[in-house]
């Protein structure tokens, strides 16, 4: 068993002073250098950008990112096409992931499924005074999030399709971070899911502060909208869009729909998800499909749960005492993953 830990950060201010804030932590932490060797092979193919059409089209959606990119960029002393390149979430391609999602009117509860060696170990709670939602959840990309929950109760999800057929993007933790600072409601969350160009194919799970639930089936060809509370990693309406292999994806929706509840209570949701005797939480890190972390978000109270590894008791966030100004006394979520490589926070791999 290896232990690891996310970092917890806090900040309230505009997205440039976010951004050189991030940047001066990340000067003194090994995330980037990993990145840099991790991603170095594939930079010539799938890390191509045009920096005007990147800036056009973050302008369009979300222009405040581009703040804390240049605050990045200024911190860390990079030119701005570099930073873009970088954090802008554009082009950019991933490695494959699972996941496994499970929503109702009350709570949104996901497993975030993936290799322990491309994990942030990140997780923000930013509160924006220039423009956008304050939000919480955990990073991915540095300015993107994996999942999370915002100020108005609209919480977000998704779980990996298909690369194939990628196209001209955004990929999916930008995806996230721009439903989260621009949506209050699945309605909104749905016409920008429409609305967007995506890279590669994910389902993004969506459930508001009314308890309305839903699963946006999106590929860079087709965006489709259905009511569900179960989400994995197949299309149920887009399935020209499917990989060749499902077996697994839904083996695990099947599990959790034969073992939830329908007065299930957002504890017994999560041990369904999080203990590693129920058949949804995965050890395949080798695979780039063993569970990361456990993330629970409940609109309705403005909380937001969050364990590493299996069998946690989750550490609670009460969202609202820190959108009234409340510091939060967290510095690390620790836990520990079957696996021998750790974080990319952590050490130089």
């Amino acid at each position: 068993m290896k232990k690891v830990f996310t970092d917890i950060i806090q900040f309230k201010g505009n997205h440039y002073d976010f951004g050189y804030m991030q940047g001066e932590l990340l000067r003194d932490s090994p995330i980037l250098p990993n990145r840099n060797k991790q991603w170095a092979s594939k930079r010539k193919h799938h890390f191509m950008i045009d920096e005007q059409e990147a800036i056009d089209i973050l302008t369009k959606f979300i222009p405040s990112i581009l703040n804390e990119i240049r605050g990045l960029a200024d911190a860390l002393n990079w030119k701005m096409e570099d930073a873009l390149r970088e954090f802008g979430g554009y082009y950019k391609e991933y490695d494959r992931s699972g996941c496994s999602i499970l929503s109702n009117s009350e709570f949104l509860i996901r497993n975030y499924d993936s290799h322990p060696g491309g994990y942030e170990g990140r997780y923000l709670i930013y509160q924006p005074t220039d423009t956008g939602y304050a939000t919480i959840g955990p990073s991915m990309q540095i300015t993107g999030r994996i999942d999370g929950m915002n100020e108005k109760g609209l919480a977000m999800g998704y779980n990996f399709i298909n690369r194939l057929g990628s196209e001209d993007g955004f990929v999916c933790n930008m995806i996230g971070r721009i439903i989260l600072e621009t949506c209050a409601t699945v309605e909104e969350a749905i016409a920008v899911l429409k609305e967007i160009p995506h890279r590669t194919s994910f389902t993004y799970a969506i459930l508001d502060s009314r308890g309305e639930t839903f699963v946006v089936e999106a590929s860079p060809r087709s965006v489709v909208a259905r009511k569900s509370t179960i989400s994995t990693n197949h299309f149920e309406i887009l399935t020209e869009e499917n990989r060749y292999r499902m077996d697994d994806s839904i083996r695990r929706q099947q599990t959790i729909e034969g073992k939830k509840q329908n007065d299930f209570d957002v504890y017994q949701a999560f041990r369904l998800l999080n203990d590693t005797d129920q058949d949804v939480f995965s050890n395949k890190y080798g695979a780039f499909s063993g569970t990361l972390h456990t993330a629970a978000y409940i609109p309705k109270e403005r909380k937001a749960w969050f364990a590493i590894g299996g069998d946690r008791m989750p550490v609670i966030f009460d969202f609202n005492r820190h959108l009234k100004g409340e510091k939060t006394t967290y510095k690390r979520v620790k836990g520990q993953i079957d696996y021998h490589t750790p974080f990319v926070n952590m050490e130089m791999l």
